[in-house]
């Protein structure tokens, strides 16, 4: 294994495995095309020597020290560019591809980006410059360079003087998921960079002998630093595909696992779901999983019947169910922060939910209803602590709080942001030690395993109970099968002088007429009074994609609640309180809209499909 310590930087750290490994893939990128995928090579000598290309325009430019927006639609021409930051002293700032999927969604995040980082320069290659260019003329208030960074003759590798890095420069900035606030820069250091990618490589036992294989985003952090930088690190190879090839075929990924002897490599939980969904018992039949022995897992809540349902499914393509393997990490701790021992298998404990929504981890009593949680690890190289996040107490083992960390993989705050960097950021536990990170993740330390619970601005308390949004999301999802292929997203809002809990839930395929929708909406609130003994008095049954998620598909939750209560936020068929109604219908009920709206059987305020 590598011996990163003798490397200060990680720019240090890729000139000498450029010059060391040469000729050996560093990177291939899968391109689909109507006949399958095609395959793109980037070899250690082409990613420096590129690199060095890009930096000698880049020093043209002015830009070290400068943030630069990396705007591409393949990781190949985004690793070059990435690393020619780092030699050029630039601060790379990764961010999605304008009029990419998503559109409108990631115009807007895209633009956000470029507003708050002040950027000047934006590199991105030839295919995608008329289009950035002409969303750069519309940018109010920017006057910016875009560079088709793979232009022949552009800037010159054999007169590129590389820059001195330090410690302590920062290397990116890795604007967050923005699924409860506004994305932020994090900053990342160079120091940041290296101590994460040495904890990665404890946790993940990973050795130049692992190969990564993805499709996460490379503006995503686990895209980013695990599936593109570790190998990199560690003197491997990755093997990446669009998230858009994975989407529509989600066997492409794992086929691509069996054809290039990947070893490491995973996403959210949904990724797992999808494949449970979309591929075929004849697709299974024709896969050799064998060699895969870290199916990460990560970036959003970790459900254990999705880790049953892959093991199972994919047993006969030879997956080992040890491979399963759920982690924890954040943008703002560079990325990891615990995971579990490879080859052991993961942790699940079944607790009382009653004693969760007190803020206790107890087992379940049998008999009553019960909750598995799934184990998140042991945290590596980091001081974690549960924290009352109100008085900034620590809390004692078993009792549910805040996570806080310290440690040399924290990053340096957001860019731009110092009131709230030194909030986040600087945090002082028991009025005595300070320097920790507030995650804004709840959890829980028992037996030295991290359980994460949930976040702590979307955290439910109805009636003095704490209501996890997550839960009660996966479990409208058991009332029909057909619910499982849409997104939802629980939130509460005050309403007639209390919290009231809100429940949006896409609906695709069967039921869909008026009848049928209505007997959905009220078994909806039927099961959650069941099952969490909270009313559910507003339900909204909409179209696909109305739910928004984040580029690795986090609910935001936040922005669902903001549209709710801005009215911008309508069921197809909706069941909403009074109180409620008058408060996001306000326009309606003064102009008498409501009128003209037939009321369902049981009342309510139900809107026809």
């Amino acid at each position: 294994m590598p011996k990163p310590r003798r490397f200060a930087t990680f720019t240090e750290l890729v000139r000498e495995r450029t010059a060391e490994l040469g000729d050996a893939d560093a990177h291939v990128f899968l391109r689909e095309s109507r006949d399958g995928s095609h395959a793109e090579h980037l070899t250690y000598a082409e990613l420096d020597r590129e690199a060095r290309r890009i930096a000698s325009a880049l020093r043209e430019q002015g830009a070290a020290g400068q943030p630069v927006l990396l705007l591409y639609p393949t990781t190949t021409e985004f690793l070059k560019a990435f690393v020619g930051c780092l030699y050029a002293g630039a601060i790379a700032v990764p961010a999605p591809l304008p009029g990419d999927a998503g559109h409108g969604k990631r115009l807007s995040r895209t633009r956000m980006v470029l507003q708050d980082t002040g950027a000047r320069l934006v590199l991105t290659d030839t295919a995608s410059a008329p289009e950035v260019a002409l969303w750069l003329s519309m940018a109010e208030g920017q006057r910016t360079v875009c560079l088709a960074t793979d232009t022949p003759g552009l800037g010159d590798s054999d007169s590129f003087r590389p820059v001195r890095s330090r410690a302590d420069d920062l290397a990116f900035l890795q604007y967050t998921s923005g699924s409860v606030a506004d994305p932020r820069g994090v900053m990342v250091s160079q120091r940041n960079l290296m101590a994460n990618q040495e904890s990665l490589a404890k946790l993940l036992r990973t050795t130049r002998e692992d190969r990564f294989g993805g499709w996460l985003p490379h503006f995503h952090d686990m895209g980013l630093i695990a599936h593109l930088l570790h190998p990199i690190w560690l003197g491997s190879m990755s093997v990446q595909m669009s998230p858009v090839s994975f989407i529509k075929r989600p066997v492409r990924w794992l086929q691509s696992i069996e054809r290039y002897g990947v070893t490491a490599g995973g996403g959210p939980n949904f990724c797992y779901d999808l494949c449970l969904r979309r591929v075929t018992d004849e697709q299974i039949a024709g896969l050799d999983l064998s060699r895969w022995r870290l199916a990460l897992n990560g970036a959003e809540p970790v459900r254990a019947d999705t880790l049953a349902g892959f093991i199972r499914r994919f047993a006969p393509a030879g997956l080992r169910a040890e491979a399963v393997y759920p982690s924890y990490g954040l943008a703002e701790a560079t990325l990891v922060v615990s995971g579990g021992v490879p080859g052991a298998g993961h942790t699940e404990r079944e607790i009382d939910p009653a004693a969760l929504e007190r803020d206790r981890l107890e087992a379940a009593v049998p008999g009553r209803p019960s909750r598995t949680l799934v184990g998140a690890g042991q945290v590596a190289d980091l001081d974690a602590r549960i924290v009352d996040p109100v008085t900034h107490r620590e809390l004692p083992t078993g009792v549910v709080g805040e996570i806080w960390l310290r440690g040399d993989s924290i990053a340096q705050g957001y860019w731009k942001r110092p009131t709230e960097s030194e909030l986040t950021f600087h945090a002082t536990l028991n009025e005595e030690e300070s320097g920790f990170l507030r995650t804004g993740d709840l959890g829980v330390l028992r037996g030295g395993e991290l359980y994460v619970t949930g976040r702590l601005k979307e955290l439910i308390i109805l009636n003095g109970r704490n209501v996890y949004p997550q839960d009660v999301e996966w479990a409208v999802k058991s009332v029909e099968p057909f619910l499982t292929s849409g997104t939802g997203a629980v939130f509460a809002v005050e309403g007639g002088g209390r919290e009231q809990l809100v429940v949006v839930q896409e609906v695709r395929g069967a039921g869909t007429d008026a009848g049928g929708m209505r007997v959905l909406a009220q078994r909806i609130q039927e099961m959650i009074g069941k099952e969490f003994n909270v009313p559910a008095g507003n339900v909204l049954l909409v179209r696909p994609g109305t739910v928004r998620r984040t580029t690795s598909g986090k609910v935001q939750r936040t922005l669902m609640r903001k549209l709710f209560l801005g009215g911008g936020l309508r069921g197809e068929y909706e069941v909403l309180d009074p109180q409620i109604r008058f408060l996001t219908r306000a326009n309606e009920s003064l102009l008498g809209d409501d009128l003209l709206r037939p009321e369902p059987a049981g009342g309510g305020g139900g809107r026809p499909w």
